[in-house]
């Protein structure tokens, strides 16, 4: 496999790997979801959940401007806690929250390509199609950086443009005016712990923005362009994401979209635009997650290298050809393939989302006590963002304790076997040194 070089992504590729990792699992995975803890007010969640992660996203961009690096959050973790369990853990956490995406985004793409036929019980048929598409996107990484950043740029603009025409096409078929952005129904229909935890999975729409971080040093002039790219996807898939889903919401009733959760935007396409709307959208939804899945893999696997390069978690080649990075497409593929037939959406997405949280609010935590002053970093807007996540985190895990306890069982008990796990490989290193 080609090595990744320095100034091998420029800032429109940049961007182009943000909202391909951002769009293909925010609107075609998450938007039912959202509704279905939200309500009428769906879109104004993904609305506050942008503004959150802008809040989040200055840390990010204060440690890449002073420290770009290809290892991206891994890197950042290790200058805020040093060589530790801690650093390997939230960096794992990270790692694994990328390959809940590529299983949740790829799970989508299974079940919109079944919207193309008359098929009455989906059954296994959306996690097949999930696991050859996420085979399709370790081959393409495998071509190296050029293939990955043509293919993201193309896809980018095509699922953009095709977004934007269902959204406009949408409001107009169904008549929409501004009257209707405020919904009729009250904020009292749903429990503050459902909004907060509505919030959490539409901030999970937009993590796709960490993935720029752990580009580095491969962007022209990292710098200056990775804290321009972050921005600049925030902006576009903000309006993405709004225009979208007061197109759903004004062609679907809210129970019509929490019953289609799973493929709401072919739905929401009937009645404004008959089948031909089905077809273009789910075309959409097959380009959006394809791409959204390529720059995952390639994202997790240059950061899974460099923590394996700082000998920060074990590594073993079990015969595999080829370099450390090598390595990681296919251990990155096979737990993404095994998670994509184990779990269904819901659940997929939910680990995700608390993966992410725990892993950011490491993050902010770390700086404002270790690194505001040598980065520059305002403590008011890192106060800010970590008091933001800490609510958010905790109605959500309030929230699906009580509908799902395991998918809470789950998480803490992968959290405690990586952590114990780190201590125990780390103190093994140690002794070896020492000796």
């Amino acid at each position: 496999m080609a090595e990744y070089k320095k100034n091998s992504l420029s800032l429109t590729n940049t961007i182009a790997l943000g909202t391909g990792v951002m769009i293909g699992a925010g609107i075609f995975a998450l938007l039912g979801q959202v509704a279905e803890l939200s309500g009428q007010w769906f879109p104004f969640a993904f609305l506050i959940g942008a503004v959150i992660s802008g809040f989040s996203s200055y840390t990010y961009v204060k440690m890449s401007n002073t420290y770009p690096s290809a290892g991206g959050i891994g890197m950042y973790l290790k200058k805020v806690y040093g060589k530790t369990a801690w650093t390997a853990t939230g960096a794992l956490l990270m790692a694994l929250s990328m390959v809940i995406n590529e299983s949740l985004v790829a799970r989508t793409f299974g079940t919109y390509v079944l919207e193309l036929f008359d098929v009455e019980s989906k059954g296994f048929w959306p996690p097949i199609l999930g696991v050859l598409l996420l085979i399709t996107a370790f081959i393409v990484n495998v071509m190296g950086n050029k293939a990955i950043g043509g293919s993201s740029l193309v896809m980018a603009i095509l699922k953009i443009g095709g977004i934007a025409v269902f959204a406009i096409g949408g409001l107009w078929a169904a008549g929409f005016t501004f009257d209707q952005v405020v919904p009729s129904q009250s904020l009292t229909e749903h429990s503050l712990v459902d909004y907060l935890g509505a919030l959490a999975l539409s901030i999970l729409a937009y993590k796709g923005f960490t993935t720029i971080t752990n580009s580095g040093d491969e962007i022209v002039d990292p710098k200056r362009n990775v804290g321009r790219a972050i921005v600049i996807s925030l902006v576009i898939c903000t309006l993405v994401y709004l225009m979208v889903a007061f197109a759903v919401s004004s062609n679907l009733s809210i129970q019509e979209i929490i019953a289609a959760k799973d493929y709401s935007l072919a739905e929401a396409s009937r009645p404004a635009f008959g089948k031909y709307g089905v077809w273009f959208t789910v075309g959409l939804a097959i380009i959006s997650t394809v791409s959204g899945v390529v720059a995952s893999i390639f994202a997790v696997s240059r950061m899974t290298t460099m923590l394996t390069e700082k000998e920060l978690i074990p590594h073993r080649h079990f015969g595999i050809p080829g370099d450390i990075q090598k390595h990681m497409l296919v251990y990155t593929v096979v737990i993404a393939i095994g998670l994509t037939m184990l779990f269904d959406l819901s659940r997929i997405a939910a680990l995700g989302a608390i993966f992410y949280l725990i892993m950011d609010i490491g993050i902010h935590w770390g700086v404002l006590n270790n690194l505001r002053k040598e980065i520059g970093a305002n403590p008011i807007i890192l106060i800010t963002a970590l008091v933001l996540d800490v609510l958010v985190l905790g109605a959500f895990i309030w929230s699906k304790a009580g509908i799902d306890l395991l998918v809470v069982i789950v998480a803490l008990v992968l959290m405690v076997l990586i952590f114990f796990g780190e201590r125990l490989f780390l103190g093994k290193k140690r002794t070896v040194e020492e000796e």
